[in-house]
């Protein structure tokens, strides 16, 4: 199978004879043994093609005391298990000494799943949701902005780019780049259903098709890696924060859900006035019973509530709808296999793995508590007055990163997807966050007292 051909291997189900026979087809030198912190970030250990044996029987061993979230330096002992299926190359990298990558779940050395490996969270809400007959299917769209660098390499928030919704070159220039990171994923096995110009200037969009929850997560990882590697290559810095700029749109990442059973969307009914079951609605429900914790998880960072403000099309107001996108929830009008709930919160800062999890938990609580979420409102919330919210009984997501950690701690819902390893980490890092924020001195305070008091 030629390097420059999609790579099908993605999206098999590949075993540990598979990447072996491929890594010698292809002639990889090295392999990215990958992992994420519990924020999301990526990591890596690089091995040579002389050591693929021993990673795939797991016995590559790594310091966890190192990666934030993990353990304690006295129990620093970690071990790598790649996953098969995650196997692709580079395809950037020369032919010649090919580089190669696996995704890795963190296993203790007792040999029982690491707790605080953010995949295995994951790996527990989809158990459970196999246990209720459920298979979760993700379709994520993440957005990001391309900004220049200065003389040294540093990213800036500077940009020629003046496109706007859906524009094209000239203006946009940033399409280069977009096509080279379309082409780049296409080759490493993603189906691209989409890819524009975004409402700000220099942001881009680019969706890739729907799959199941753990491959969704995997692949949200590697996006974001290849789109700023590409970006690099271009002399540009891509950027997830979630409102680099003051004042213009910032960069979502909406993830529309759905569950299956035996090969049925069970959120669709064509018996139903509206082609939704009792499935979708209860999911609905419990998504926005627990979405103020859930908060916390998918929008993680003191700047993601930069844009979660009024005014910019953000999805603050926790109400559902299908047809107008100003509530948190929008139902797309497709009908069939292809019924889904949107949730416009969550931002690309987010570990995509304890995002999805926590969701999947809130949804799965709604189905067994059979929680019915109000009525959906159809106006333009934006356009309503605050008392008119309250009358219609339409809160708020969390304005502050504190906020949503006190929703998180109050959660116990949310609490178990996350297991009492990650929820302590997470709680401690992000109040060390908040805290690191909130007594800083901000250029806004020097502009606005210095000179007056």
């Amino acid at each position: 199978m030629p390097i420059n051909e999609r790579c099908e291997s993605y999206m098999a189900k590949l075993t540990n004879d598979d990447v072996r026979s491929l890594a010698k087809e292809w002639g990889v030198k090295f392999i990215r043994l990958q992992f994420t912190d519990i924020f999301g970030i990526l990591k890596n250990v690089a091995i040579t093609v002389e050591q693929l044996q021993k990673a795939l029987e797991g016995e590559l061993m790594f310091d966890g005391s190192s990666i934030d979230g993990f353990v304690r330096i006295e129990e620093s002992d970690m071990y790598l298990r790649p996953d098969p299926s995650t196997f692709t190359v580079f395809p950037w990298r020369p032919r010649d000494g090919a580089v190669a990558r696996l995704i890795c779940d963190i296993y203790n050395p007792d040999g029982t799943p690491f707790a605080g490996d953010p995949r295995n969270v994951l790996r527990r809400a989809i158990q459970e949701a196999g246990e209720m007959g459920y298979t979760m299917n993700v379709g994520p769209e993440l957005e990001f902005y391309l900004f220049h660098i200065d003389n040294e390499g540093r990213p800036t928030t500077n940009t020629q780019d003046r496109a706007g919704y859906f524009d094209m070159a000239p203006v946009d220039l940033g399409e280069n780049a977009r096509r080279d990171m379309v082409l780049i994923l296409e080759q490493m096995g993603f189906e691209i259903e989409a890819s524009h110009h975004e409402v700000g200037s220099g942001q881009h969009e680019i969706d890739f098709k729907y799959s199941d929850a753990l491959d969704i997560a995997d692949k949200i990882v590697t996006f974001k890696f290849v789109v700023r590697t590409t970006a690099q290559r271009h002399g540009l810095h891509a950027t997830f924060m979630p409102k680099p700029i003051y004042g213009i749109a910032g960069s979502g990442m909406h993830t529309n859900q759905s569950l299956m059973k035996n090969e049925e969307n069970v959120f669709y009914n064509p018996t139903a006035p509206d082609g939704l079951s009792q499935e979708c609605m209860y999911y609905v429900g419990g998504l926005m019973e627990h979405v103020k914790a859930i908060t916390a998880v998918a929008n993680p960072t003191v700047n993601s509530y930069k844009r979660l403000v009024s005014g910019f099309e953000a999805p603050v107001y926790i109400a559902w709808s299908g047809r107008n996108r100003s509530p948190l929830i929008r139902i797309p009008a497709k009908r069939g296999l292809s019924t889904r709930i949107e949730l416009r919160s969550p931002d690309p800062s987010c570990n995509p793995y304890l995002a999805l999890a926590v969701c999947l938990k809130a949804g799965l609580d709604g189905i067994k508590n059979k929680i019915m979420p109000p009525a959906q409102c159809n106006r333009n919330i934006y356009e309503m007055t605050a008392a008119e919210r309250k009358e219609l009984g339409i809160g708020s997501l969390p304005e502050s990163l504190n906020q949503a950690i006190l929703e998180l701690k109050n959660d116990q819902v949310i609490k178990e997807a996350l297991g009492e390893h990650v929820f302590n980490r997470f709680i401690e890092a992000k109040q060390i966050e908040w805290d690191r924020y909130r007594i800083q001195v901000h250029p806004w305070e020097t502009d606005e007292y210095l000179s007056k008091f």
